[in-house]
């Protein structure tokens, strides 16, 4: 089986910064891209960051500047650093990661449980 377990998240003033972390565990041969994703209340899951194996890193507009996605092969971890928050960047944070099991096996996406980022004064 393979395990995500996130950290980092909670309650920050606006302007503030947070770090969270994705850390896979379990059986795993190989990780391909890995993805924060984030659902704010009362509306869906949207995809904010993404970065491939060789650390290509891709956001959605509206965080561009602010977040940095970041990973760490050797740990089978994301990160997401996450500056001058606004209220509205107030959701649940979700990491995706598209592993490969075995190497006869197909990859397939994982998700994190889930951390509650609060921006609030």
């Amino acid at each position: 089986q393979v395990q995500l377990a996130e950290s980092g998240g909670g309650l920050v003033q606006p302007g503030g910064s947070l770090r969270l972390s994705c850390a896979a565990s379990g059986s795993i041969f190989s990780i391909n891209d890995m993805r924060w994703y984030r659902q704010p209340p009362g509306k869906e899951r949207e995809l904010v960051a993404s970065i491939t194996t060789g650390g290509t890193a891709n956001y959605v507009d509206y965080v561009k500047g602010r977040f940095t996605i970041s990973r760490d092969n050797a740990k089978n971890t994301v990160y997401l650093q996450m500056n001058s928050l606004k209220p509205e960047d107030t959701a649940g944070y979700y990491c995706n990661v598209d592993i490969r099991r075995r190497s006869f096996l197909s990859s397939r996406d994982y998700w994190g449980q889930g951390t509650q980022v609060t921006v609030s004064s």
